[in-house]
């Protein structure tokens, strides 16, 4: 405080009001000044308010916030408690917008061949809701998730990166051949059939004679699973897979891709008879063994991004039996009730290779479950 200034807000006492009256009229030289007519006004505000501690004049406290650390805390834990449950089990996150699960995980993908058939589980009849109640397929992954692909590495005159993309054709040819919609419902495999090597004439020949007038030893299903749309219909837009690739190198520095999947299509009668309930919903099951060249083309004439054939393997349960007519003709009502005279086998069951028997006659087994 400098001299001859006082803080603003200052008052005097009535004592010092007196001394001051006295002294002016006496005309003291050391008598105190006396204070301006807004000082005045100040100091009697002051003395007739409560106090309550000095304020500023045109001071501004801003309020202080909240504090939140612990809430931050508890949710910064909570979020990390989410995911770790996320990590450690998927199956059971909500979604917090509708209340509902996200359901089961799929089984992993198989990465070898397994060696025991699924477990056995409780009888259940497909529905249209769940076509895949009762099945080992309902923990199987959907469509193309189901085919395991394995890491690449180079071989025979192939680099890593040619693996790779060998690797993915593959699968691209085992979608287009059993997966395809248009194919389903049966429909020329166009996609399929542009990945195999045009120089195979064998092959090339069995295709054009198998789609046009299909026999015994010409039948598309040899490669491509198609239904008859005047027959059979689908049940949903999911066809379960489970199954892998593998490779290794083949004769002349080729790269040999070996395949081997399950393939499961729920499927009713194309014209609706029976309301739809469990009878009328078949599980076609068709497993495949594909073993495919991807050539050298300085050894082997071929064209960019196509393989050769070297051999095929299908198994199919509910498939249809009698002469080949190019479709899978699932059994419906009365039909599936028709003794098999075929061997008995569990249409799931991957711990051992096909067996090179004649698929007409192993279509007509009698499947253990499906």
């Amino acid at each position: 405080m400098g001299a001859g200034t006082e803080p603003e807000g200052s008052s005097r006492s009535d004592e010092e009001w007196e001394r001051f009256l006295r002294e002016s009229v006496a005309g003291a030289a050391d008598a105190p000044k006396e204070p301006s007519a807004r000082a005045r006004q100040v100091a009697k505000r002051l003395r007739e308010e409560p106090a309550t501690g000095p304020t500023a004049w045109r001071g501004y406290t801003p309020v202080r916030p909240k504090r939140r650390r612990g809430w931050y805390v508890v949710g910064f834990l909570a979020s990390m408690g989410l995911l770790t449950v996320v990590a450690l089990a998927p199956e059971r996150v909500v979604d917090p917008f509708t209340g509902g699960g996200s359901g089961p995980a799929p089984l992993a993908g198989e990465s070898a061949r397994p060696t025991q058939a699924p477990p056995a589980q409780a009888a259940q009849r497909p529905t249209r809701e769940e076509p895949f109640r009762g099945s080992p397929a309902a923990d199987w992954a959907s469509g193309a998730a189901g085919i395991t692909v394995p890491e690449a590495k180079a071989v025979g005159w192939m680099s890593a990166t040619e693996v790779a993309q060998a690797l993915a054709r593959t699968r691209d040819f085992l979608v287009a051949a059993n997966l395809d919609r248009g194919v389903l419902r049966g429909e020329r495999p166009e996609k399929a059939i542009a990945l195999i090597n045009p120089h195979q004439k064998d092959v090339q020949q069995l295709l054009e004679t198998a789609l046009r007038t299909p026999g015994e030893k010409d039948d598309p299903l040899l490669l491509f699973s198609r239904f008859r749309p005047s027959q059979a219909q689908p049940v949903g837009d999911v066809v379960k897979a489970r199954g892998r690739l593998s490779y290794q190198e083949g004769e002349l520095g080729a790269v040999q891709v070996t395949a081997d999947v399950t393939f499961v299509y729920p499927v009713t009668r194309a014209d609706g008879a029976g309301g739809g309930d469990g009878d009328d919903i078949v599980r076609t099951i068709v497993r495949r063994e594909l073993v495919l060249s991807w050539d050298n083309p300085d050894k082997v004439r071929t064209e960019p991004g196509t393989f050769s054939v070297l051999s095929y393997k299908y198994n199919m349960t509910n498939g249809g039996c009698g002469a080949p007519t190019g479709y899978l003709t699932p059994p419906f009502g009365a039909d599936r009730r028709t003794e098999h005279a075929g061997p008995e086998t569990d249409p799931y069951d991957r711990s051992t290779p096909i067996v090179g028997g004649d698929p007409a006659v192993d279509a007509c087994g009698a499947a253990t479950r499906s």
